[in-house]
């Protein structure tokens, strides 16, 4: 089996999962992100937004949160702002950014599973938003085009993706120059080896396929990014955690692509 086979395969057990999760929503059950080291991930999936947000939502776009943070808080969303949400899931960051950047900001949200979109389509009906768009796609080729956000966030889907630079580069070209991102994401230590990852955890899981402090710093610098971090929070398993990963494109005249 080829390399891109594998990415492949891993591609579409990804895609699998979170139709199946969004069809469990959509049954009135909740989904999870899945499970580190035989156990359910509930210290990264649980308890990551305030009632005051949560309380304008339909319980579908709740149950439906699969993330490892609150990208909507640690972006810093200002009014008028234009956010896109990486890997969009059921909703829940799209409809609070939207709400966060009001009537004159606009959210979109992007993701790749039907039965996701779907559901976050219905969801942003039922709570009655309508500066948002849900389009179908993949974080590795952004339906938008080139400098059409002013702030791009995701939550615990990078670390899914098996073509990173890809996602760090779409990123890039789709903000706005002095836009910026605002990331929640699995993370390991940098003395973790790519097989001690996948020891702790599966792919699908959120595990597997994150990517270490180090790697991510300079993945985001060769994307074109500057003033990037990576400040870990919760721990997800043994050297890997929850992160805040942020960073900014420069203005037009420092901006390069």
């Amino acid at each position: 089996m080829t390399e891109r086979d594998t990415k492949q395969d891993i591609k579409q057990v990804v895609k699998d999962k979170y139709g199946k999760a969004a069809l469990k929503v959509t049954a009135g059950e909740s989904a999870c992100c899945g499970s580190v080291s035989g156990r359910e991930a509930d210290p990264i999936t649980s308890n990551l937004y305030s009632a005051s947000e949560t309380a304008c939502l339909p319980t579908e776009a709740t149950a439906a949160s699969l993330g490892c943070g609150n990208p909507t808080a640690l972006a810093e969303l200002k009014t008028g702002e234009t956010v896109l949400d990486l890997g969009s899931g059921g909703g829940i960051d799209v409809l609070l950014s939207a709400r966060r950047v009001g009537a004159t900001g606009f959210a979109y949200g992007v993701d790749m599973t039907d039965e996701m979109l779907a559901l976050a389509r219905t969801n942003a009906e039922k709570a009655g938003a309508s500066n948002v768009e849900f389009v179908k796609g993949t974080i590795e080729d952004v339906p938008l085009p080139d400098g059409a956000v002013d702030v791009v966030i995701s939550n615990c889907v990078i670390n899914l993706s098996t073509d990173k630079p890809a996602v760090l580069g779409e990123m890039f070209r789709v903000l706005a120059p002095g836009g910026r991102i605002g990331v929640s994401d699995v993370v390991a230590e940098d003395d973790l080896s790519s097989a001690e990852r996948a020891e702790r955890g599966s792919y699908v899981g959120c595990i597997a396929g994150a990517l270490s402090r180090q790697e991510y710093l300079d993945g985001l610098t060769a994307a074109g990014f500057v003033d990037a971090e990576v400040q870990f929070t919760l721990e997800a398993a043994p050297g890997m955690h929850s992160a805040i990963v942020r960073a900014v494109k420069p203005t037009a005249a420092g901006a390069t692509s």
